[in-house]
């Protein structure tokens, strides 16, 4: 469905929104910059500002891209035959490689990350995200695998898996506020997930590989 002028235009002006917040948070530091000042850079009404972004961690950290869902909602997109493992391992080479904002591969995150680090409230929130991120993705192994309530595996693989994204994330940022480039950190990090692979082990690697479908007949 083509995006309608409504939303185009709603599109652009939290797209405005964040670029201005961003440009005075790397400039200035978080916690030196009002949300007043972000409303005025964005040439926007400080009520505009919030019915975008509910708080002002959200400018950094929008809910819709920072989500505690990622790891749970890419296992549950894995295709058939795949693991929950591979799935995770698979998307983080695909989003490495084509150097996407969500593994922090963008020019100038570097600045960014440097920033956020500076902030105690956004590496709080960070902190927080990756319990949650785990947290969800046990459930939701639980839930498919038909675990009993009191059985630890999914928490166990679950953990693994969390630990396993953290640790790529951790050196993408390392070498991002180092000032490496983002093609140089992306052949690095493909290095490193290659490593990652062949230490976990084949029952990391086999666990929850979903059933293949069944052919119509």
């Amino acid at each position: 469905m083509a995006e309608g002028l409504r939303e185009r235009k709603k599109r652009r002006t939290r797209q405005r929104i964040s670029e201005a917040a961003l440009g005075l948070f790397v400039a200035r530091g978080f916690d030196d910059v009002t949300i007043a000042e972000v409303a005025a850079a964005a040439e926007v009404s400080v009520n505009t500002v919030y019915n975008y972004f509910e708080s002002k961690e959200d400018l950094v950290l929008p809910p819709d891209e920072a989500s505690p869902q990622r790891l749970a909602d890419i296992v549950r997109a894995r295709e058939p035959g795949e693991s929950a493992a591979g799935a995770v391992l698979g998307r983080l080479r695909q989003e490495v490689r084509g150097r996407e904002r969500q593994v922090g591969l963008s020019p100038g995150f570097g600045r960014v990350l440097e920033m956020m680090l500076a902030a105690p409230t956004l590496t709080a929130r960070l902190e927080g995200l990756g319990r949650r991120m785990t947290d969800t993705l046990a459930a939701a192994l639980s839930e498919e695998t038909g675990a009993a309530p009191d059985d630890p595996l999914p928490r166990v693989m679950a953990w693994h898996i969390g630990s396993l994204h953290a640790l790529v994330l951790g050196d993408i940022a390392r070498r991002a506020t180092a000032g490496e480039r983002p093609e140089v950190i992306a052949e690095r990090v493909l290095e490193l997930l290659d490593t990652v692979e062949s230490v976990l082990g084949e029952r990391v690697l086999t666990y929850a590989v979903r059933e293949e479908r069944p052919c119509s007949g």
